[in-house]
């Protein structure tokens, strides 16, 4: 992989993560009521509203999008990205084993929307795992 494919899986990471992130901590009751957007609502059928929660994930999300555009940014050390990879790929491993479990909950299009994001986001984490081309990092 090139340093310029990382640099775009990282920026696609890290804005999402500060889009959700921004709107979960400083807006965390319209997030919880409105997430994803788009007229759809995943989250209140999973329980009651809890503002801590809700901060408490956009407080994640922003701190993983600082992580993940720092890393954007030196798309050639590896070090970084595979950190921020690994990182990234723990959380999308569980949060995508939860919604495959928890299927009953949404309907037939929430729960294929819900699959193939966090599938393509978990895809995205392995990705940055994979070394660098031969010669690439020189290019930078």
């Amino acid at each position: 992989m090139s340093p310029g494919t990382r640099r775009v899986l990282l920026v696609v990471l890290g804005v999402v993560a500060l889009g959700i992130g921004g709107w979960a901590y400083f807006a965390p009751e319209a997030w919880y009521g409105s997430f994803p957007g788009f007229g759809l609502r995943w989250l209140p059928v999973l329980g009651p509203y809890n503002q801590h929660l809700s901060s408490d994930v956009g407080a994640l999300y922003l701190g993983f999008a600082v992580l993940t555009l720092l890393a954007a940014g030196r798309a050639a050390d590896t070090a970084l990205v595979r950190a921020t990879g690994a990182a990234w790929l723990v959380f999308n491993v569980f949060h995508t084993a939860y919604h495959l479990r928890h299927l009953d909950m949404h309907s037939a299009t929430d729960n294929l929307l819900n699959a193939v994001s966090s599938g393509v986001f978990l895809l995205i984490s392995a990705a940055l795992l994979l070394p660098l081309r031969r010669g690439s990092a020189a290019r930078g």
